[in-house]
């Protein structure tokens, strides 16, 4: 039987609400450690800034390369608070 800190999943899930956290850590590795699919770069410790402008430019289709297509679905669904909430956690890591 597993042991749940109930706060840590609380905190998580409410951080995460919008976003498809597995999706992410498929990718880019559960801290964010990970160059996703070898063709990203590896966003562990971006500032704020640079994530929600990375991502904010996924959402309106005029930021990044390769998997650019890709990242417009998954951010498709994030509100402007999601992102900066998104991009708080990853500046941390």
């Amino acid at each position: 039987m597993k042991k749940i800190v109930l706060g840590t999943v609380i905190a998580a899930a409410s951080l995460f609400a919008a976003a498809n956290t597995t999706a992410c850590a498929g990718c880019h590795g559960a801290n964010f450690e990970k160059s996703a699919l070898g063709k990203s770069q590896i966003v562990k410790g971006w500032s704020v800034a640079k994530v929600e402008k990375a991502l904010k430019g996924y959402k309106a289709g005029t930021y990044g390369g390769a998997m650019k297509g890709v990242m417009k679905g998954q951010v498709a669904r994030l509100s402007d608070a999601d992102i900066k909430e998104i991009a708080e956690k990853i500046s941390k890591l």
